[in-house]
């Protein structure tokens, strides 16, 4: 009989947490797109129909904190993935007599996806969780009501420069994570697996197109927009004092890196789909 009692509960328990889950996940997705609709509303009125001054100065300095500020750890994290990636595939490739191979391996896998998404996971916890943190500090203090109060609008003076300039930022940064694995995983295939440098030079020239190349920057320019908007949004939504700023920027982390995965695979099976990848 307790078995016979508890068994509706125990169903009810739980259909009530895959509906919380899933309520959670279409909120996240509403909110992430009122936040693009009212970025590309401003961006357009700003500079398309010149109704407003696009903030030039708010948004060089938020492409230096978020970009330029971001370089070395970038050159350093990538640079590391170059030398495993290298060091892990010779041995394999050695086995057939064909390590020279591996410039094919590292360049196709730095340049597809490896530089936009690392260079993704480090800023989203290098600049990601700042801007939530800023943001979200903003709105304890009161300032966003400050702002809202004299009729200035949040989303215009806060949001668009750092989602625009994450995503440039990204781009940018995408490049240099790829130039960082390539030149480290060459340094390792030329010095310590001895292959010469001009077999290694022309293998990576041959294996990469301009696809390769083109289509891992297009992903990350959507990750770095998807890190500004989750970033703002979690930062905007803070409540609850110095707690509500901190698990705004746990989330911020959390759910960047998921999404961006996650659109990494979308955009992947899509690439290969129609034969760019």
């Amino acid at each position: 009989m307790p078995d016979t009692v508890s068994q509706p509960g125990l169903v009810a328990r739980v259909l009530e947490g895959v509906g919380g889950f899933v309520l959670g996940i279409l909120e996240f997705i509403g909110g992430l797109y009122w936040l693009l609709h009212e970025l590309i509303g401003w961006v357009w009125r700003s500079t398309v129909r010149h109704q407003f001054r696009f903030g030039r100065t708010a948004f060089i300095s938020q492409m230096v904190r978020i970009g330029v500020r971001s370089i070395s750890i970038v050159v350093l994290v990538s640079g590391s993935i170059g030398l495993i990636l290298a060091l892990q595939t010779a041995p394999s490739l050695q086995q057939f007599g064909q390590v020279d191979k591996v410039a094919n391996l590292v360049g196709v896998a730095v340049f597809r996806e490896l530089g936009p998404l690392i260079a993704a996971i480090v800023l989203t916890g290098f600049a990601g969780a700042s801007i939530a943190a800023e943001i979200g500090t903003m709105v304890v203090g009161e300032e966003i009501e400050a702002l809202e109060s004299m009729g200035l609008n949040p989303v215009r003076f806060l949001v668009v420069p750092r989602v625009i300039a994450s995503a440039i930022s990204l781009v940018l940064l995408s490049v240099i994570a790829d130039l960082s694995a390539v030149f480290a995983g060459g340094a390792i295939g030329i010095l310590q697996l001895g292959i010469p440098y001009e077999v290694y030079k022309d293998n990576t020239i041959q294996q990469l197109s301009s696809a390769d190349f083109l289509t891992g920057l297009f992903k990350a320019g959507i990750f770095g927009t998807i890190l500004g908007l989750i970033a703002c949004r979690n930062g905007l939504r803070v409540s609850g004092g110095a707690a509500g700023v901190g698990k705004a920027t746990t989330d911020t982390v959390v759910q960047t890196v998921v999404t961006v995965i996650f659109a990494d695979l979308f955009f992947t099976a899509l690439f290969f789909t129609l034969g760019l990848g």
